[in-house]
């Protein structure tokens, strides 16, 4: 972790990965964890948290996406697997550019 608390670039977070992922309902999506937790996200607070280059700037890391922009019904429209370490979701914004690792999710998620 670096001096604010976030996970150092060049040393991800280790994070397992959930035991299962929910998707019930389209603006949500809810995760069941090896320690028992269970944790869910709005669709709308994982867009905004998205790490991509279009939404963070990759050098300063300064947010470039306008919360005014993402509407507040937006759902998820797909969900697939990036090898073991991340999610990838496909919005109905048309947004699919992020890849959301276990340790961001659990953080968006509030665990």
């Amino acid at each position: 972790m670096d001096e604010a608390g976030q996970p150092h670039p060049s040393r991800p977070e280790r994070v397992e990965p959930p035991v299962r992922i929910l998707r019930r309902e389209p603006d949500r999506i809810g995760f069941q964890w090896p320690d028992g937790a269970s944790t869910s996200v709005s669709a709308r607070s994982l867009r905004l948290g998205c790490p991509c280059a279009r939404c963070v700037d990759e050098f300063s890391g300064a947010a470039l996406l306008d919360p005014q922009t993402v509407p507040e019904g937006l759902t998820q429209a797909g969900v697939e697997l990036v090898g073991n370490y991340a999610l990838s979701v496909t919005f109905s914004d048309g947004h699919r550019t992020g890849i959301f690792t276990w340790a961001a999710l659990r953080r968006l998620s509030g665990a």
